[in-house]
């Protein structure tokens, strides 16, 4: 009878040179915790959420640009998207961990048993224990050789460059607004100016009111006009000052304030006048419209999303090939001649049997997504061919309107009132004459105001449309 060889567990190489022998659950537990001692890997971190913007008291328009590129909560959400994104393709391109199993157990025994002696005894337990190992690759190597992982990633990229597209694209739609919201502090504060301006006139005008009715050369009605005319000038004062806070806030949002709105001036002096884009000159609709095509990131956008939807479908197709399952085990129970189970290695296969479902809905459902991005995509250029259009026209309209402003409406109707001042003051002209001027002169000047805001709105609308600066 052959020498009986004591199983002594598995070998483990923690160090050079002699393994050392465990007995099975010891080793699975040894593994467990060397496992959970593994440090995970290092992720990217996350766009953390900026401190409060401190606006400096004096702000331009390059200024206001920066800090919307480094804190705008718009652009921060596109960052976040396009993290998320690059997970999603880490995740794609992922190989499937490989699946390691241990048993370990006794057998009993059941008929008619003996003792050495050979006299009927009671069974029980087989002295040698039982144990198996086994590893499987979860389907990792059919999902390379079928190609689904690089399905995968192929769409995961597209996604990828997609959100950052879009990123772009918020770039670009928002930046025009913060560029039209500078616009709007700017000729707010012209108006607020202004404002103050004939309210300092009016007072003026109504002491001089007060002095001639002293002097009994004009009546109480004429003085009343003159203060109503004054109360006038007063509430404008307020509302530009109003509109002035109102701009101030709204800009200081798109820059990512928060908290209570400081008192800032936006120092912008170009803005304050009608003058045209050198980009602008004798620019035509098909020019415009195809600079548009060529930079404006949604479009780009818009046609990655079509390429990962591709992929998408192609992916849903080879779905259909089953995940096939190699997998290799170890079993023994007794280490003799006559052991229940001597050494015994086994090399499996599993795969499902798609006798029910051919992922039908899947591919439908990418089908779909294949048909829609190709609408939005068209959709979009649509859209853009539309915004160049309506950007250039409202860009054409509002010059003509600023052109003629500043060509001498301005100037005759401030001389206009200049002149009829003069006449009043002197007993020429009738108070109603006066107050007629000033309502005219101020009407005008708010005209343009309006005239300017409208103007640098189609602007940079214009801008956004064509997605580059144009200034």
């Amino acid at each position: 009878m052959g020498a009986i060889r004591r199983f002594r567990g598995p070998a483990l190489h923690l160090l050079p040179g002699r393994p050392v022998h465990l007995p099975l659950p010891r080793a699975l537990a040894l593994l467990a915790a060397l496992a959970a001692a593994v440090p995970p890997p290092a992720r990217a971190a996350a766009p953390a959420v900026p401190e409060p913007l401190a606006l400096p008291p004096r702000l331009t328009l390059e200024e206001a640009s920066r800090l919307f590129r480094e804190r705008g909560l718009d652009l921060l959400l596109a960052d976040a998207a396009v993290a998320s994104a690059e997970g999603d393709l880490s995740a794609a391109g992922a190989v499937a961990n490989p699946q390691l199993s241990a048993s370990y157990g006794r057998s009993r025994t059941f008929g008619d048993c003996v003792d050495v002696q050979g006299n009927p005894s009671a069974c029980g337990w087989l002295p040698q224990p039982q144990y198996g190992l086994g590893l499987s690759d979860s389907g990792a190597v059919f999902d390379v050789l079928t190609g689904k992982r690089g399905l995968r990633v192929d769409a995961a990229r597209a996604a990828l460059q997609a959100a950052r597209a879009s990123r772009a694209d918020a770039e670009r739609t928002v930046g025009a607004q913060v560029r039209q919201q500078v616009a709007q502090v700017v000729l707010a504060q012209e108006s607020s100016r202004f404002a103050r301006e004939v309210a300092a006139a009016q007072a003026s005008a109504l002491e001089l009111t007060r002095t001639r009715e002293a002097a009994g050369a004009i009546s109480e009605a004429d003085v009343a006009r003159v203060e109503v005319a004054k109360l006038e000038a007063d509430q404008a004062v307020d509302a530009a000052a109003q509109a002035l806070r109102d701009a101030r806030a709204q800009l200081a949002f798109l820059l990512g304030a928060r908290g209570e709105v400081p008192e800032f001036e936006v120092d912008a002096p170009d803005l304050a006048q009608g003058r045209e884009p050198p980009a602008l000159a004798g620019a035509t609709a098909p020019a415009l419209l195809a600079r548009a095509a060529e930079r404006r990131p949604d479009l780009h956008a818009a046609r990655l999303q079509r390429e990962r939807a591709e992929a998408a479908l192609a992916l849903a197709r080879r779905q259909r090939i089953p995940d096939v399952t190699l997998s290799l085990n170890y079993a023994q129970q007794g280490t003799t001649n006559q052991a229940v189970t001597p050494p015994t290695f086994t090399l499996g296969l599993a795969l499902p049997l798609p006798l029910f479902y051919q992922q039908q809905g899947e591919i439908r459902r990418a089908e779909a997504d294949v048909s829609t991005q190709a609408l939005q995509a068209t959709k979009l250029e649509a859209q853009v061919a539309a915004d160049v259009a309506t950007g250039l026209a409202d860009y054409a309209a509002s010059g003509a309107l600023v052109r003629r402003m500043e060509g001498g409406l301005l100037a005759r109707a401030a001389r206009a009132r200049d002149l009829v001042q003069v006449q009043y003051q002197k007993g020429a002209a009738s108070l109603l004459d006066y107050l007629d001027a000033q309502r005219t002169f101020v009407a005008t000047r708010v005209e343009y105001h309006q005239d300017l805001a409208a103007y640098w709105t189609a602007v940079f609308k214009l801008e956004a449309a064509v997605g580059e600066e144009l200034r």
